[in-house]
Parts: structure tokens; sequence; C-alpha cells
């Protein structure tokens, strides 16, 4: 009777040892991580009366973001609905945002996006992302 709770108690105690998280087993290096909290040291905002802004900000590790917008008119075409009525063409202010940001990443490069938004759609360009095949 006592083997078979030993061999039980070994068997449960075996198992909760190997379920831990790999970097809490013994002999394996502890994972060390360090964040420091970052304060904003540069903030512009802009807003005008036409719909239009420029906001900014820049913080103590390095992070800059830039973002410009505006309202344009566009012409929407003539459209058809699923019904059959024709729509006609008209226009309509599209909320257009182009702008940046850049951090530094874990090995201590310099990542920027840049992006516009507007009625085709986010567009980034980044010399980090993949370019699509031509």
């Amino acid at each position: 009777m006592y083997k078979f709770a030993f061999l039980v108690c070994s068997a449960l105690l075996l198992s909760y040892v190997l379920a831990r998280p790999q970097d809490q087993r013994a002999g394996a290096p502890s994972a060390t991580t360090t964040t420091t909290a970052a304060t904003i040291v540069k903030q512009d905002n802009v807003n005008n009366a036409d719909g239009s802004f420029n906001s900014s900000y820049e913080t103590s590790n390095g992070i800059r973001v830039e973002n410009i917008g505006y309202l344009k008119k566009i012409i929407v075409p003539k459209t058809e609905t699923s019904d059959g009525q024709v729509v006609e063409e008209h226009e309509e202010l599209v909320l257009v945002q182009t702008g940046s940001y850049s951090y530094s990443d874990p090995d201590g490069n310099i990542i920027t996006l840049r992006y516009v938004a507007d009625e085709n759609g986010f567009q980034p360009e980044g010399d980090h992302l993949p370019v699509a095949p031509q």
C-alpha cells in the first residue's frame, strides 16, 4: 500500500514539474524584460475650423507620431442599387489622413511607417513591409 501511495505521489510531482513553463525549470536561464516608462517630450495639436488638423508627439524613448487630416470633395460616380435604381453622380466629403510613426525595434533599428488613408483605403509604406509583386 505504501509503495502504491509513493508511486502516485511521485507521478503527481513529476507531472507538476514537467507542466511548468520552460523558463521556470531548474537550470533554464530566466527570461528578463525591462520596461521603462516613457514620457511625452513634445506634443502639438492643431484643429482648424475647416475640419483639418495636424497632431504630433514624441516620447522620451524615441517614438515619433505625426498625423495630418483634411476633408476632400470627391465625385461618386453614377451607380445602380441592387434593386435596379440608378443613383446619380454626386459629391461627398471624405477625410484624408496622412502621417507616419517611428520606433526602435528590439535590435535597435528605427522602424518608420508612412501612410495615406483616403477614398482608396489605408495605404502603408515602409522599408520593413513586404512589397507586392508587380
